[in-house]
């Protein structure tokens, strides 16, 4: 045993410590992925890990029938097959981010890719000039979930359980946050009632100089203008933008609510297996992205072939917008919502659907809980002002104002839905 000197350092590793490895040599052990799942076991367990992948053969009959003119409904159905399993793939590489990225991270994850399919559909038809396809795509992707999917999972889980148990005041803060939403929706068809319903429309010298702005803001005439003044559309687009961040403001609190100051609330009731990760962090960020860009060229085609589609064989337009592609992008989540269901995880399946903890919770490793938002609050809270707001900036005049109908049917369903989980 050696004597000690002065210069016999205090810490064992004092003098032998290693300096920092170079940003590159990080940056290189980062992608080596040491411990995880390799790139060809990842990209395997991505591409083959669920049957529903076999409908990937659809993407290039997307991109084949749109670069040779197929007929528009061989593009619009290719197109609509094809976003289906990407759909599922987005939430796959989501999902396995979350397990490796802890809470806090994987909470903001989730936020800007949870409805990922949503956002990609509703920024192609905005800048087609397609602002009733977003309006009823947003509506109807809230409704199933709210009505549809929700329904089916008390159903489900009501024929094989007595009783199924959550979170009471978790329910009760995301029911607040999604009557508020809906508020937010009504406003704007109360102020478009009482402006087109008080003699906006003065005289017919200003139905003349009012119809070029309500051409350039409406020129397909579907949203619903033609009874306003030029003040009263101005008035309705300043409360709609207004509106929308105030919304984001209140989503983005909403998230430190759930990850920081009460995210007690969400820890689930029952014990939760661990689950190891099938995927590398690097190859889970690289797919994520290859199918982020994938999805977009796919919805950019779908929604290039709604018009003619459309047109050719009379089908309504609002049922496209409000059956048939919240049907693309929340197929894999509507079967995810009512097998949880059938396994009494009352939590996952109102988390999903409504977000009564606006996350539904995955698993990660250590025990500790990564988190993904409830769709519902996500398209109300997030989705839509965000749209709002990029139209704002494309100058593309998308407002909070739906039809009389469709904000009735909204502001019952989210009634209803408040009075079951409370």
């Amino acid at each position: 045993m050696s004597t000690a000197t002065d210069r016999t350092p205090l810490l064992e590793n004092g003098n032998g410590a290693e300096p920092p490895k170079p940003f590159f040599r990080r940056f290189a052990d980062t992608l080596s992925a040491e411990g995880q799942p390799s790139w060809l076991q990842s990209y395997k367990f991505f591409f083959f890990g669920s049957y529903v992948n076999v409908l990937l053969v659809f993407i290039p009959l997307s991109f084949f029938s749109h670069f040779l003119n197929w007929d528009a409904a061989l593009r619009f159905g290719f197109s609509f097959v094809a976003i289906m399993p990407l759909a599922a793939l987005l939430g796959t590489a989501t999902d396995q981010l979350s397990l490796k990225l802890g809470q806090t991270l994987s909470g903001l994850l989730n936020a800007s890719f949870g409805n990922a399919v949503e956002i990609i559909v509703g920024i192609a038809a905005l800048l087609q000039g397609e602002l009733r396809i977003v309006q009823t795509s947003l509506l109807g992707s809230i409704l199933s979930n709210l009505l549809l999917v929700l329904g089916c999972s008390f159903l489900a889980g009501g024929i094989k359980f007595q009783e199924s148990n959550f979170q009471i005041t978790a329910a009760q803060a995301s029911s607040s946050l999604m009557t508020l939403t809906c508020i937010t929706l009504v406003i704007p068809a109360a102020y478009h009632s009482a402006k087109s319903h008080s003699g906006g429309l003065e005289a017919p010298a200003n139905l003349t100089s009012i119809a070029p702005i309500i051409s350039q803001l409406d020129p397909k005439h579907e949203l619903g203008f033609d009874g306003m003044d030029a003040g009263s559309v101005h008035g309705l687009k300043i409360i709609s933008r207004g509106t929308a961040i105030l919304l984001l403001i209140v989503y983005i609190a909403y998230l430190f609510f759930q990850l920081k100051t009460h995210a007690y609330l969400y820890t689930p009731t029952t014990e939760i297996e661990e689950e190891e990760p099938e995927m590398s962090i690097p190859a889970a960020a690289s797919a994520l992205l290859l199918v982020t860009v994938i999805t977009s060229f796919c919805a950019d085609y779908l929604v290039a072939s709604i018009e003619e589609t459309a047109t050719r064989y009379s089908i309504p337009k609002p049922f496209i917008g409000l059956i048939l592609l919240p049907i693309v992008a929340n197929a894999a989540e509507h079967v995810t919502s009512v097998w949880m269901a059938m396994k009494n995880k009352m939590e996952l399946t109102i988390g999903i659907c409504v977000g009564s903890s606006i996350v539904r919770l995955f698993l990660v490793a250590a025990g500790e809980y990564a988190l993904t938002h409830g769709t519902v609050q996500q398209i109300a809270a997030f989705v839509v002002p965000l749209l709002v707001i990029v139209g704002w900036i494309t100058h593309h005049d998308l407002t909070l104002f739906f039809a009389d109908f469709e904000t009735i049917v909204l502001f019952v369903s989210v009634l209803l839905v408040n009075f079951l989980i409370q």
